[in-house]
């Protein structure tokens, strides 16, 4: 297991921190939609815990799928949303663009505004993707930041930074690891991690 050293703030417990002008902010907004009626704090509850529900997995089966069938990549990488949809995934209104890495470009995902990110494919974002570091440092030295998750990328090798917005999110096909050409679905999905999908590490045989 790799240890990051370098781009993981402290996270204090969320019980002893303050409440801060944009957490008082969302609260407010969130009891004006109720009284107004836009919805009901049941739909509400109901709809944080379905987002709650999204996880790496499902991200990852796509990008297995992807891996065994030519024509569902292209799919993918023509709209995230159609394919996904296609084999039953819900990814919401967002679009979200795949990008695949080759032997010649490596992809990694930033958003440099806030934390913009394909939650309904990958789940909620880890605490160093929001980061300002993280949001800083990638765009301007990506190999550093790499090097920093225990990536190392070939000069050779092209590295394109991609900064998620409200209305675009983007998630990485990794390349497939070399020795699993006769494994199925199930088993490829496995190797692919959340880190992977994101960018800031390689899909690898464990």
């Amino acid at each position: 297991m790799t240890v990051h050293n370098h781009i993981h703030p402290h996270q204090q417990d969320i019980e002893d921190t303050p409440f801060t002008e944009k957490m008082l902010l969302a609260q407010a907004v969130e009891e004006l939609i109720i009284k107004k009626g836009l919805t009901s704090p049941e739909k509400l509850r109901e709809q944080i815990e379905f987002l709650d529900s999204r996880e790496p997995a499902i991200g990852a089966r796509l990008v297995a799928q992807s891996w065994l069938d030519p024509v569902f990549k292209q799919e993918l990488l023509d709209s995230v949303n159609q394919a996904a949809h296609k084999i039953g995934i819900d990814t919401g209104e967002v679009p979200i663009q795949a990008v695949e890495n080759t032997d010649k470009i490596h992809n990694v995902i930033v958003c440099t505004l806030c934390s913009c990110y394909p939650r309904m494919l990958i789940g909620l974002p880890p605490d160093w993707y929001k980061s300002r570091e993280y949001r800083s440092r990638t765009v301007r030295e990506p190999r550093e930041v790499l090097k920093e998750f225990g990536t190392r990328i070939s000069d050779e090798i092209e590295i394109c930074v991609h900064d998620s917005t409200a209305d675009l999110r983007y998630i990485v096909l990794p390349l497939r690891p070399k020795g699993t050409r006769s494994w199925n679905i199930d088993r490829l999905a496995k190797l692919v991690t959340r880190d992977s999908m994101i960018g800031v590490s390689q899909a690898s045989i464990q």
